[in-house]
């Protein structure tokens, strides 16, 4: 006898806003990435903690990863964020 299932695929668990979400932003290396998605947060009104902003580069060097915790207001925030982040052109992922 088989077991019923509730649905075929489970939902994501729901995010609880105001909160501090951590994103990762993946783009080709160069010297001023890290700025760029500064800027970015910075224009976009977007407040981050200053002690979680690193930069992780790949192991060959062609990409680098500027990894920082923002302040989320909400789904919108965090779309509109996104849109900005890939606006630059330099930005391939956000995570």
């Amino acid at each position: 006898m088989q077991q019923a299932t509730s649905g075929s695929a489970e939902k994501p668990p729901k995010i609880e806003f105001p909160c501090q979400f951590p994103i990762k932003v993946v783009g080709e290396a160069a010297p001023d990435f890290k700025a760029c998605v500064l800027d970015v947060l910075v224009t976009s009104e977007t407040d981050y903690l200053q002690e979680t902003v690193t930069v992780v580069d790949s192991r060959n060097g062609r990409f680098q990863s500027v990894r920082i915790t923002i302040h989320a207001e909400n789904e919108q925030h965090l779309s509109r964020l996104h849109e900005a982040l890939k606006e630059t052109g330099r930005v391939h992922m956000v995570l």
